[in-house]
């Protein structure tokens, strides 16, 4: 019984409380135009932060874990519901990156929405404008640990992206991806389990 009555008094009372000081506290830890949904978690240890202006949106229920980097860099990061950014993931804004529902990316992964042109022999590299097209992950997407994920990538819904693998072109929806550059060897409507 008195168990019982614990479990309700945490859920009923304790438990929206704690989670209004969360938010409160994650609104002063992450200045700027950055929204984190309820039930959201994020160490202390991660980054948010906008530089050039630019948005960060995280959905709900979402985790974000220890040297993780989330940087606007003028552009807009969108995060959605229940997703995963483990440790000493790198994702930046630049020119847009949008992450579906339930997704997970697994430590040392590298998103980044913009690329160098190089064209101008007689202009240094970093003076050269760059390009935008962003970067888009569709919902229950699962990204293996060490990815690095280039800028015009779209990556359909339920595919699965094997460690260390270079995502330079879109991915249709499903597919398992390994490789660098990443290529496809299968659908996960063909095959179920894992990637070997």
């Amino acid at each position: 019984m008195r168990l019982l009555i614990s479990d309700f008094l945490e859920e009923s009372i304790f438990k929206p409380v704690k989670s209004c000081l969360r938010r409160i506290v994650y609104r002063l830890r992450y200045p700027g135009d950055i929204a984190i949904g309820a039930r959201c978690k994020i160490s202390s240890r991660a980054t948010l932060r906008i530089y050039g202006g630019g948005s960060i949106r995280v959905g709900r229920g979402a985790r974000i874990w220890d040297y993780a980097m989330i940087m606007s860099y003028g552009g807009r990061v969108q995060i959605g519901d229940d997703c995963s950014i483990n440790p000493f993931c790198a994702l930046y804004g630049h020119g847009g990156l949008t992450i579906g529902n339930g997704v997970r990316i697994a430590s040392h992964t590298v998103i980044v929405p913009a690329n160098h042109t190089f064209a101008d022999l007689e202009t240094p590299i970093w003076r050269q404008p760059e390009t935008r097209l962003g970067v888009e992950i569709g919902d229950d997407v699962w990204i293996a640990a060490g990815c690095r994920i280039l800028d015009g990538v779209k990556i359909g819904r339920g595919c699965v992206i094997g460690a260390g693998a270079v995502v330079t072109k879109s991915l249709p929806e499903y597919s398992i991806a390994v490789g660098v550059p990443a290529r496809v060897i299968g659908s996960r409507k063909e095959k179920s389990g894992s990637i070997t």
